[in-house]
This record gives C-alpha cells, structure tokens and sequence, in this order.
C-alpha cells in the first residue's frame, strides 16, 4: 500500500515538474517574441524615419557656403548618424538571437578575434576559449543574455584594460553552467574602487577583473 502511495505522490512530483517546466518555456518564448516585435518596429519606422531626415539634413548642409553655422550643423549630422548606429546596434541586441551560431564558444571565439585583428598596435592581446565538460544547447534567450554579458567583457578588456591575455573559460557542470572572463589588464583605477563615480560609466565596482557568470541548471 505504501509503495502505491510513494509511486504516486512520485508520478505527481513528475507530473508537476514538467508543468512548471512547460510555463518556464512559455515565458522565455513570450519574451523571445516581444523583443522580436520591438526590433522589428523600430528598424522599421523609428530608425528608418531618423536616417530618411539625416539625409535631408546633409542635402541641406551641402548647400550651404563655408561658415560657423554650416560647420555646426555638420558637427550635429555626425552626432546623429552616431547615434542611429547606437541605435542599430541595440535593435540587433533586441533580435531572438545575437549569434550566428548555437555555440555559445564559437560566437565568443569569433567576437575575440574580430577584436584582435581590429586593434592597432603591434602588441595584440592573445585570445582564447576554453570549454570544460560536454557542450550543451542553451535556450535562444539565455544564450544572448550571457553573450552580450560575455561580449561587454572582452571588448571592456581589448579597449581599457590593455590587457595582453585574454581568456575566457566556458564549463558545462552536471547541475552548472558558468562562463568567466579573465585578463592581465590593468584593471580599475584605485580611486573608482574607492566609490568615486566616473561620469558617463555606469559599471560595477569590482576588485578584480575577471567576471564570473554562474547559472544553476
């Protein structure tokens, strides 16, 4: 009798398991669907009208003879043509999917190395992914998230640490996934870590460079 009830307060555990399971999925696709819609809308109209107006504007500058005004207009033609690439390139953050693969390494290896051959100096930082333990697929959403975490890492460590390694290790655990970033960079200015803002930056205060993502699986 006893074993009946175990097997079927079992097959209920079970049974609310894969419930909750089905509702956590639901929302991830919820959420997949609505940043999908976002970034459609935007590039479609609030983009698409900014750039149509920039061109007018730059007709209108290429009309007019050399002057303090003219040179004032230019410098606010550069500013919002800037500002529509930001503007771009948060649309793209906002799309089911920032990579062009499912594997997670392989989009950060690719990151990596287009940062390498884009810096200038002769000394380039060496890059490199390790992967410990079996890969495994990581839904649409998740995957971004910690991409775009990953990815603001490694540019923060080519463009202000200085760093001359770079490294980032991914680990697939039985119950964990983690992915952490490490650098021999110079690391943040003493008088940040003491509390001091830095105008415009609105970055964690850490005592060492090396972010570290953690998830339980």
């Amino acid at each position: 009798m006893r074993g009946h009830i175990f097997v079927m307060l079992w097959g209920l555990y079970r049974l609310r398991v894969l419930q909750l399971a089905r509702e956590f999925n639901a929302g991830l696709e919820a959420r997949v669907n609505e940043r999908t819609r976002i970034a459609r809308e935007l590039h479609d109209t609030l983009l698409q009208s900014f750039h149509g107006l920039l061109l007018r504007f730059q007709t209108v500058s290429n009309l007019l003879p050399a002057s303090d005004a003219k040179q004032a207009l230019d410098s606010t033609i550069d500013q919002a043509a800037q500002a529509i690439t930001e503007g771009r390139d948060a649309v793209q953050e906002l799309r089911p999917s920032t990579l062009v693969t499912s594997d997670l390494a392989v989009a950060v290896s690719a990151l990596g190395h287009e940062l390498a051959t884009a810096e200038t100096t002769e000394d380039t930082a060496v890059f490199r992914v390790t992967v410990e333990g079996a890969s495994r697929n990581l839904h649409t959403i998740l995957r971004d998230e910690v991409y775009r975490i990953a990815a603001e890492a490694i540019r923060n460590a080519f463009k202000h640490a200085h760093a001359r390694q770079i490294e980032v290790e991914i680990r697939y655990d039985e119950r964990q996934f983690r992915v952490r970033v490490r650098d021999d960079g110079k690391g943040i200015d003493p008088t940040i870590l003491k509390g001091d803002e830095l105008a415009g930056h609105f970055g964690l205060h850490a005592s060492m460079n090396a972010p570290n993502l953690s998830a339980a699986r």
